[in-house]
């Protein structure tokens, strides 16, 4: 058994309601037993009305908060293909994005109250400020309440907090990092950790260490306030449990950051 760490708390979300239509993606029920936060997808990448409004409910049933998860319009990609979109065009599509998840999410009664951008997008916030910025001011427009979840380092955080948004730091508890502290692209090895007990063991220390753990083992420092287990890969119930359980066992609680 891990040993006891001192009043140490972290938040433990996934990517939902990726679903579309009659077609299902990861096991959404499961997952909202286990983490704290659901980043619930809001119909461009994946996602619909139906499916968005019944995972809002489920989330307030089970006390798990909630936020807009939204992405680039493709869903044959998955949300995860560079699409060449304007800087004013991104900043249109997510605020349609959050606008449609505060509706459904107030509808459920369960008011989202954060925002983490998926794919694809997500990784073009962190390579260009620009869309960084596009992006922030699209939330600040909608409801500047909103947190801003992200990746610890890259300009999308620095962006967020110069427009006067609150922002937390995530890290991925089934992705690798390479040596500079980005995740290591899906098609090279190291990507993905499909272990849940390799992959709730680095989590801890990246707890523990306050940062991110490379590939080669080292830790570079990093700001920790929830860690990401993606819903839409094989065994990702049984990993996100197990990452829970090792946190617990170690004296870390489960809290939503928001």
């Amino acid at each position: 058994m891990p040993e006891p760490v001192a009043a140490l708390s972290i938040d433990l979300n996934s990517d939902l309601a990726e679903g579309f239509g009659a077609y299902t993606m990861g096991d959404d029920e499961a997952i909202l037993k286990i983490v704290s936060s659901a980043n619930v997808a809001c119909g461009l990448h994946a996602g619909d009305p139906e499916i968005m409004a019944r995972v809002f409910g489920l989330a307030k049933q089970l006390g798990v908060k909630a936020g807009a998860h939204p992405g680039l319009p493709d869903l044959w990609g998955f949300g995860r293909r560079v699409i060449p979109f304007s800087t004013g065009e991104i900043e249109r599509l997510v605020a349609y994005q959050i606008g449609a998840a505060q509706a459904l999410s107030v509808y459920s009664g369960n008011p989202i109250t954060y925002v983490k951008v998926h794919g694809a997008l997500s990784h073009m916030a962190h390579a260009d400020v620009q869309i960084a910025t596009a992006i922030g001011r699209a939330m600040k427009a909608v409801d500047a309440r909103l947190v801003c979840l992200t990746f610890p380092n890259g300009p999308m955080r620095q962006v967020a907090q110069d427009l006067g948004l609150r922002v937390a730091a995530e890290i991925f508890a089934d992705r690798g990092y390479t040596e500079e502290g980005a995740l290591v692209p899906r098609n090279q090895p190291g990507a993905l950790l499909h272990d849940p007990k390799v992959a709730a063991a680095r989590a801890l220390r990246m707890v523990r260490g306050g940062g991110v753990e490379t590939l080669s083992g080292r830790m570079l420092p990093m700001k920790v306030e929830s860690i990401c287990v993606h819903s839409d890969t094989p065994g990702a119930v049984e990993l996100a449990a197990e990452v829970r359980r090792t946190l617990e066992a170690a004296g870390v609680s489960i809290r939503a950051f928001a």
